[in-house]
């Protein structure tokens, strides 16, 4: 929801950072993929009672998708980072709820349940770009709310900044990961249902 007007706030911050990547001939897709490896270390710190460890891999994870995202641009998007940066990115959101639901059983009815709201609003996201290509809508049309894309992106009430803002309070509150993540389910289900009218009133 606040996606699109976090970016030109945050986007300077890291782009010198990434122009320096760029220039020094690391590619967007490296990013992608080193981004893997705090989230695996941020689960793994879920699963031993780490949080605040965790916490600062997730931002870790956060900085380097950043990243990836403006090295693409100064390099020149391409199909295959677009895949891999979708790829990594629900691997990293649907991980991080499964170490909390493995390391608390619990937790583990909300982290099903949380996963699986993760999944529909993945598939109607996916969905929603797959016809928007079909009929010819690229992700520099002007329906996107974030520029330059390999495919649409559409906004909701639960995009990437919330999701963090989610994460991060798992870690500072993990006794109250069930009713967080319950909350988070159900924005989740909104953003569907939004996103499902959304496509109503385009593609009809």
């Amino acid at each position: 929801m606040f996606d699109a007007r976090l970016r030109p706030v945050i986007d300077p911050l890291i782009q010198p950072l990434a122009a320096s990547l760029a220039r020094s001939g690391v590619s967007a897709n490296m990013l992608t993929l080193a981004a893997l490896l705090p989230a695996a270390a941020g689960v793994s710190a879920i699963l031993q009672g780490y949080y605040w460890v965790a916490g600062v891999c997730i931002i870790l994870n956060r900085l380097l998708d950043g990243l990836d995202g403006l090295v693409a641009r100064i390099n020149g998007p391409t199909a295959l980072g677009g895949y891999l940066d979708i790829v990594a990115d629900f691997i990293f959101y649907v991980s991080i709820p499964v170490g909390f639901g493995l390391a608390n059983p619990a937790h583990l009815e909300p982290a099903l349940l949380l996963v699986a709201a993760f999944t529909i609003t993945g598939i109607s996201f996916l969905a929603f770009a797959s016809v928007a290509a079909d009929r010819d809508i690229s992700g520099s049309a002007p329906d996107s709310e974030f520029g330059a894309k390999s495919f649409l992106y559409t906004t909701g009430i639960m995009e990437g900044g919330e999701t963090i803002a989610f994460f991060i309070a798992f870690c500072l509150f993990p006794a109250w990961f069930g009713i967080l993540a319950m909350i988070f389910a159900g924005l989740c289900v909104l953003t569907v249902l939004q996103r499902s009218w959304r496509a109503y009133r385009i593609f009809t």
